[in-house]
């Protein structure tokens, strides 16, 4: 059994890089896009702790193709960096669309599933430990039916389907030309974090002070879901010696 996420380094940058030639390719058949220039990818390492997912991209994102560096997008990052003591060359920031709509409108459910394959993709090659979601769109992708007012701050565990490739001929010695994979959907938790999108933080006193109150909690939750994780690390390693 091949497990489709990736592990190395070098891996998770090129499949991050065929993602979006593969995306800039057939950019005809994405809604919003006119030319490939509209496209605005992810940025970031592909081995992230944090993957940051906001909404669309702006004006500014669509002329400089990075994710958010216009208004918003700065003091997004001047937050993260001031009050969590994270650079934004440490996190992986995209979007739920990857092209502007227009006016900055809302993005449409039609749109957002256009997109869906794309960002699934992000989730599955980073594997991040923690996603934090900027706004009510992309929280939505994980925590539905949910107000971002009640949620905002508080971290979700979630099930995320995971996609494996089984190949029983390949056991068998069958040539890989001549062999045929089949898919197996299987789940994994994520641990989800939402918050309000940097512009909510921009229009209101309120939300500003609770956008900065937010990440102010990022390090400790980073160190918890590591020792989480350590510790299930090593009951699996204790299980697996002692049955």
């Amino acid at each position: 059994m091949v497990n489709s996420k990736i592990d190395n380094l070098s891996e998770k940058s090129e499949a991050l890089v065929n993602l979006y030639k593969e995306l800039e390719k057939n950019y005809e058949k994405l809604p919003l896009a006119t030319k490939v220039d509209d496209i605005v990818p992810g940025e970031g390492p592909a081995d992230a702790k944090i993957l940051f997912i906001g909404e669309a991209p702006g004006y500014y994102e669509t002329v400089e193709r990075r994710p958010f560096v216009g208004r918003s997008g700065k003091f997004f990052r001047k937050t993260l960096t001031e009050e969590a003591g994270i650079q934004g060359s440490e996190v992986y920031i995209s979007n739920i669309v990857k092209v502007r709509p227009p006016e900055n409108r809302d993005p449409t459910p039609e749109e957002i599933v256009a997109f869906k394959p794309v960002l699934d993709r992000e989730i599955e090659i980073i594997n991040p430990k923690l996603i934090i979601t900027l706004g009510r769109f992309s929280m939505a992708k994980f925590l539905m039916n949910v107000k971002i007012s009640q949620v905002h701050g508080r971290l979700h565990k979630v099930r995320w389907p995971v996609t494996k490739i089984t190949n029983e001929n390949l056991d068998k010695g069958v040539p890989e030309s001549e062999a045929n994979d089949k898919q197996v959907k299987e789940e994994r938790d994520l641990f989800v974090l939402p918050m309000y999108h940097p512009a909510a933080g921009l229009r209101s006193g309120k939300m500003r002070e609770s956008f900065i109150a937010d990440f102010k909690k990022i390090p400790k939750i980073i160190e918890w879901i590591e020792n989480q994780k350590e510790t299930e690390s090593f009951k699996s390693t204790v299980e697996e010696y002692l049955f």
